[in-house]
């Protein structure tokens, strides 16, 4: 798996679904487009049905479930990661990750334009709350 960079501010969501996917973001975009998810709705950082929805689109089959982040080694071999979760004005909001188990070792994919590497291993500096885990 590649990271898929986000060219939009808010839009992880699509990213990880395109990275999940395979496909490019403008492609991920446009099918997102069509189906009514726009990278600008807030619903898009605060709930899970959108990205569930456009993961089902693409084929690519998730658990119905959100389950607490424990550990690394406790997640299955992908799984989109909810990192940077916060409240803002009583409402949830987190950023999309994907994380991967590779034949080069575990990496978490991370659209954010600014970084220097979206491939990262950097795991104690992240703080996933919860995830979901992606069916193989």
């Amino acid at each position: 798996m590649k990271p898929v960079i986000q060219e939009e501010t808010t839009g992880c969501g699509i990213a990880a679904c395109a990275a999940l996917a395979g496909i490019g973001y403008q492609e991920c975009r446009t099918i997102a487009n069509r189906m009514g998810i726009l990278a600008g709705d807030k619903a898009l950082w605060s709930q899970t049905g959108h990205v569930r929805q456009l993961l089902s689109e693409l084929g690519v089959p998730v658990e119905q479930a959100e389950i607490p982040f424990t550990g690394w080694e406790e997640l299955p071999d992908k799984a989109l990661l909810a990192i940077k979760w916060r409240m803002e004005d009583g409402k949830p909001f987190w950023h999309w990750v994907v994380f991967a188990r590779q034949h080069t070792g575990s990496v978490v994919l991370d659209s954010k334009k600014g970084l220097k590497h979206n491939t990262r291993r950097d795991f104690g500096r992240m703080k996933p709350k919860w995830y979901i885990p992606v069916c193989s």
